[in-house]
């Protein structure tokens, strides 16, 4: 899973801007054709305008300019973003696409498919729910993670950015008293766990403020009197009007907004609430395929990995049913470390595993290295396993792979070898780095995102572990096979809880009783599938979608297909939708077979 940095700052602002305007290319003009000189021109203004309206964004990227404030997220802001991604679409849509080199009508078409989409999602107003329990305002300290904090400079935009804390936390309100008017909130089971979230702002000690830990550490470039003035002025910004700002939110949260958040729990009871799912469905698979073939497609999966689960599980040799191994897997001790730091130290491990075997799967290899580390205790009782964080374009942050670490004796060893492959290499790393390294491309495309692209060739990554000779126990592969099985059940409860009026209870039920997932994982994960609609379908349909290709491949090309050549292909266009992904593929078949 990519950790997307707006749940973490401003959810609104992914919801009322285009994808793509956070992703196009700054870069001279080149001398092409007019019809391409225009493209590219667009694809210029429309990268400067994602990173005047993004500013978090535009920090995620690596570019400074911005780091001294946060999005606008007032509702002539969000109307005026709206409006432009409009404006975009009519300008792409003017120019003659049949005027365009091959590699240009690609970049066109990506960039269409990410506009249409965002006008398209306007109707749905999700700016009226900017925050639930994964991320939101009340969090928005976590973009510092991404910071450089270097200088003396990066410490007073840091400390603009605190200023700028009321505001942020007033323009949020506003859009959630807007979203109480319209019925449109997140359900309150959720909301129930922001609580705590806010709470932790509110401190007595503003040292103990999570917007003050970039302080506690300052680098010695900085002389020692001025970092002393810059702390006083943090403390003093954080107790005048940080604390004061979440003191007042955290009042109108638990008075006026969770009372009147929705009891139920299906993107359908939202306003235009089945149409909502169908285009989220739509939106994070790339495909046209409805919510019923979504579900059928699922529950065909869950019985064919129940039936290699059962062949591992009498390989290993255990005497009962599948789910009492299930609860085997859970609960027996040997499958769990006992402290946060063995846990660590074991995925840092597992990850040097797997580095010297990535030849054996792609010829190319990024540059940019990655490391692993801690999922922040603020938030790791709420979020997912693990979760990829890319690195900056520029090459100067690394990429992170981000485990959890809370309570290790529910976090199952079996489990790590296919988390790994899919968060790092040759999962998210390998596929956002090689990204980011893709030349005479435009930068949207070098690290654009598409959900079912990513995620699918993150879990196609898990099974590249055989062929690079990784699951040699037999307990490592009945870690992919739950992995796999958690996906497909995503199918099942996605669309049983959104679109068919499955309760919280069925899902977790479901998912319980065809995962070896521990419980606790579980409602975790059933929770996240409410919050988000429609995203946990994409991971199976990718993935689907890359094996059909590969076999496609491999029929078409007999002996003379390579597996390195094949990912190389698949990865070598950055992220697409994957109707585009199969043209490009079918074209390198077409390459492959002309030698």
């Amino acid at each position: 899973m990519i950790r997307s940095l707006l749940l973490t700052v401003a959810i609104a602002t992914a919801l009322t801007a285009a994808p793509a305007l956070a992703h196009s290319e700054r870069a001279p003009v080149p001398a092409v054709a007019p019809a391409s000189q225009t493209l590219h021109q667009l694809f210029q203004d429309e990268w400067e305008r994602g990173l005047r309206e993004s500013p978090e964004i535009a920090s995620y990227r690596g570019d400074k300019r911005y780091n001294d404030r946060w999005t606008d997220l007032s509702l002539e802001a969000i109307r005026a973003r709206q409006a432009a991604d409009r404006a975009a679409l009519q300008r792409l849509r003017a120019i003659d696409g049949d005027a365009l080199t091959a590699q240009d009508q690609l970049s066109y078409d990506v960039f269409e498919w990410q506009l249409e989409r965002a006008v398209q999602r306007q109707k749905y107003n999700e700016w009226q729910r900017p925050l639930n329990q994964r991320g939101g305002v009340q969090n928005a300290e976590g973009i510092a993670e991404v910071l450089p904090f270097a200088s003396a400079q990066d410490y007073r935009d840091w400390l603009a950015r605190l200023e700028a804390v009321p505001t942020m936390v007033e323009q949020t309100t506003t859009l959630m008293r807007e979203g109480l008017e319209a019925g449109n909130t997140p359900p309150q089971v959720l909301m129930q766990r922001v609580t705590g979230q806010i709470d932790a702002q509110i401190v007595e000690d503003p040292a103990q403020s999570p917007f003050y830990k970039p302080f506690t550490d300052m680098p010695e470039s900085i002389s020692a009197s001025e970092r002393e003035a810059l702390r006083a002025q943090a403390r003093a910004v954080i107790s005048e009007h940080v604390v004061p700002a979440y003191r007042d939110f955290a009042a109108f949260f638990e008075d006026e907004y969770l009372p009147g958040s929705r009891q139920t729990i299906a993107a359908a009871d939202l306003p235009d609430g089945a149409e909502y799912y169908d285009f989220l469905a739509g939106h994070f698979t790339t495909t046209d395929l409805t919510a019923d073939e979504i579900h059928q497609i699922g529950l065909g999966e869950v019985a064919r990995i129940r039936a290699e689960m059962e062949q591992v599980k009498a390989e290993v040799g255990f005497d009962g049913s599948l789910t009492e191994f299930f609860e085997h897997l859970r609960t027996a001790p040997e499958f769990f470390y006992q402290t946060p730091e063995e846990l660590l130290e074991a995925y840092q491990a597992m990850s040097k595993r797997i580095d010297p075997e990535l030849v054996k799967i792609s010829r190319m290899i990024p540059r940019l290295p990655y490391g692993v580390r801690a999922i922040p205790d603020n938030i790791a009782p709420d979020t997912t396993t693990a979760y990829y964080q890319p690195g900056a374009v520029d090459g100067s942050r690394a990429g992170y792979y981000y485990v959890n670490l809370y309570k290790p004796e529910v976090r199952p060893k079996w489990e790590m070898m296919a988390l790994s492959l899919h968060e790092a290499v040759p999962g998210h790393h390998f596929q956002f780095a090689r990204g980011m390294e893709l030349p005479d491309v435009p930068m949207f495309r070098r690290v654009g995102y598409f959900t079912a692209y990513g995620e699918g060739w993150g879990l196609y990554a898990e099974r590249l572990g055989y062929d690079m000779g990784l699951y040699d126990d037999p307990f490592d592969r009945m870690g992919q096979l739950a992995y796999d099985m958690w996906r497909a059940v995503r199918l099942v409860v996605d669309t049983g809880m959104h679109a068919k009026g499955w309760t919280q209870d069925q899902a977790v039920a479901y998912m319980s009783e065809n995962s070896s997932i521990p419980q606790a994982a579980v409602e975790a994960e059933i929770r996240r599938y409410i919050t988000w609609p429609g995203q946990a379908t994409s991971y199976k349909i990718g993935m689907i979608k890359i094996q059909q290709l590969r076999a496609k491949a491999e029929a078409a090309l007999g002996e003379d297909f390579d597996i390195r050549g094949f990912h190389d292909a698949v990865l070598g266009g950055g992220a697409m939708p994957l109707t585009l992904l199969e043209r490009r593929i079918d074209q390198w078949i077409e390459d492959e077979k002309l030698g």
